[in-house]
């Protein structure tokens, strides 16, 4: 994330400076999408999420969502072309770039049938964002730090510079919920799968077509985020304690157990890892 601009510039002068970079619009991107989703919400808590307002602000929050995962690709297609000599990747580890994952999904959501459900990781996602991107360059933008009443430097050498006090608690905030939150991501996009799943058993027009879409998206998410991983884990683990207990009949265990060897058959079947020799799971959240 580029550093805000200098303190000695005038205000009106930091902000144009500050508003002219992609990763403003980056901001502006992630904060609309935060005010529709909110809409969205309001409509839908007053069992009126097909009115004209509820499906504009459905549609352009995921508008919002495709806007600034593209402008993360596109960042990250730039650096790669001006580093020189470096190979762009091909499409398959194209789509394993988790950014491309939610470009693509957001698009896929924004022509797709409503599914209210489907807003919550992104609004989460953006809840993040902002309030990273308020911390670390607006704030610092409107308020430059000052400097330290101390006469002593910083460990780098520099004069010591009091942070705002807005700008410490944001930090405290994304630090103190971050692995919270993207567990409760992983385990929304879940959630959402077996919504999904459910659509395509009463036969919804479409849903065929966007449950294999999905598909694809959570397996490619569960190879690559410990989040996933640790969500399905302790859903696995909670099934596995039920049908544990003497009252579940045999055949329902044995049932079980098919579905779990099945399911391992499948991941091991679709490891796109072995593809594009892409690494392990991690913990870094989607841009």
């Amino acid at each position: 994330m580029a550093p805000p601009p200098p303190a000695s510039m005038p205000l009106g002068q930091r902000m144009m400076h500050l508003a002219q970079t992609l990763q403003f619009g980056w901001f502006v991107g992630h904060l609309t999408l935060l005010f529709c989703s909110l809409r969205y919400s309001l409509s839908y808590i007053f069992l009126n999420y097909y009115s004209r307002w509820a499906r504009f602000s459905y549609r352009t929050a995921f508008v919002a969502a495709a806007a600034t995962y593209g402008i993360v690709v596109y960042k990250a297609f730039r650096a790669r072309a001006r580093a020189g000599g470096r190979q762009q990747p091909g499409a398959l580890a194209l789509l394993g770039d988790e950014n491309v994952q939610y470009l693509l999904m957001a698009l896929v959501w924004l022509f797709a049938r409503q599914v209210p459900l489907a807003l919550l990781p992104f609004t989460v996602y953006s809840v993040f964002h902002v309030a990273t991107y308020t911390r670390a360059n607006l704030i610092p933008t409107i308020q430059p730090p000052q400097q330290a009443p101390a006469t002593g430097a910083s460990a780098g050498g520099r004069p010591a510079t009091k942070s705002s006090p807005l700008a410490d608690t944001i930090g405290r905030f994304v630090k103190d919920y971050y692995d919270a939150s993207m567990t409760l991501v992983a385990s929304l996009e879940i959630f959402l799968w077996f919504r999904v799943l459910f659509s395509a058993i009463i036969f919804t027009k479409g849903s065929w077509i966007l449950l294999a879409v999905y598909t694809v998206f959570v397996r490619a998410r569960y190879s690559q985020s410990s989040f996933v991983q640790g969500a399905v884990g302790q859903g696995v683990a909670r099934v596995d304690a039920l049908v544990a207990n003497q009252s579940i009949p045999p055949v329902a265990r044995q049932g079980w157990e098919t579905v779990k060897r099945l399911g391992r058959q499948a991941t091991d079947a679709t490891d796109i890892n072995r593809y594009v020799g892409a690494q392990g799971p991690g913990t870094k959240k989607a841009q």
